[in-house]
């Protein structure tokens, strides 16, 4: 089930809508930005409707899950990629970087419409069209600054990304190659309710996980996709985090994030996490495939 409560928000005669096409999803249930301006020629405010009650985003407790941040903010790179540069569709956004830091109060239960202030840099242009640059966002909640994030990433015009992508390319043809989901670790050492949502398998060590994917998840999945999703990723790690933290409950406040290869579907991606040297809050999270390092993470937790 999923409750929204939108009407509250009181759009600006400037504000332009979003639609489920310019933040690449599918289920319109699942588009989290409403509307948009552009403040400034690099600058903008969007305005976000984050569910009261969401069976993937909304914990038993009713808090949100730190996914939803992430979530709400890639739903930018799209939008304003398309509405404010222009980027034709089909185009593909690659990530590079992403880092986050954000306040308890960010997750706090009851219906939100967060406001996310964005700033465009180290802008790349190839020829006519943007081919790279760098987001920082603000993630405003009741009146104030309860989130912040910065990204980095690459947009690939279509005859570039299957090049790059080669016999991957076909998103049916890598999905159906994908490995079954291993049995799932317990999803409340993972800071999950349900068992379905869980995207780690237990190995003989305990800081070693399979990547756990499962294609027909219709969160994680929208639609189809050549790759392992970053948000997926972004998931796993916070789940690493919280299971080598366990069975204390903890909260990743921050999470500096480097995507450095694409995780395939069709053989199996290890997690390794393991305290950060000298720290005492910080978990280091290492993606490996095919016996490279293919995502890290630095994930930095508190305490719930």
């Amino acid at each position: 089930m999923t409750t929204f409560v939108c009407e509250q928000q009181q759009p600006s005669v400037a504000d332009r809508p979003v639609t489920r096409r310019l933040v690449h999803k599918s289920d319109a249930e699942e588009v989290l930005l409403t509307r948009w301006r552009r403040t400034a020629p690099d600058s903008f405010r969007v305005a976000a409707c984050w569910p009261g009650d969401h069976s993937f985003y909304t914990a038993a407790s009713g808090a949100y899950q730190p996914l939803l941040v992430s979530e709400t903010i890639r739903q930018l790179f799209p939008l304003l990629c398309h509405a404010g540069y222009e980027v034709p569709d089909g185009h593909h956004l690659v990530w590079e970087e992403y880092e986050f830091d954000l306040a308890p109060e960010a997750l706090h239960p009851g219906p939100a419409l967060p406001e996310l202030r964005v700033t465009c840099s180290d802008i790349a242009r190839r020829r006519t069209h943007v081919a790279a640059m760098t987001m920082d966002v603000d993630l405003v909640r009741d009146g104030a600054v309860r989130a912040r994030a910065r990204s980095r990433f690459t947009i690939q015009a279509p005859a570039v990304y299957d090049r790059l992508r080669g016999d991957r390319v076909d998103t049916a043809r890598a999905m159906a190659a994908a490995i079954p989901p291993p049995a799932p670790a317990p999803a409340e050492v993972l800071g999950r309710d349900r068992t379905e949502d869980v995207v780690l398998s237990p190995t003989e060590h305990a800081d070693r996980w399979q990547l756990r994917v499962d294609t027909r998840h219709a969160k994680y999945f929208d639609h189809a996709v050549d790759h392992v999703p970053g948000m997926l990723l972004i998931e796993a790690a916070r789940q690493a985090a919280q299971a080598v933290r366990h069975p204390a409950p903890v909260l990743p406040v921050a999470m500096e994030t480097a995507f450095r290869r694409y995780v395939e579907f069709d053989t199996p991606c290890w997690m390794e996490a393991r305290p950060l040297d000298g720290s005492t809050d910080t978990v280091r999270v290492v993606a490996r495939q095919d016996g490279e390092v293919r995502f890290t993470a630095d994930v930095r937790t508190q305490a719930r």
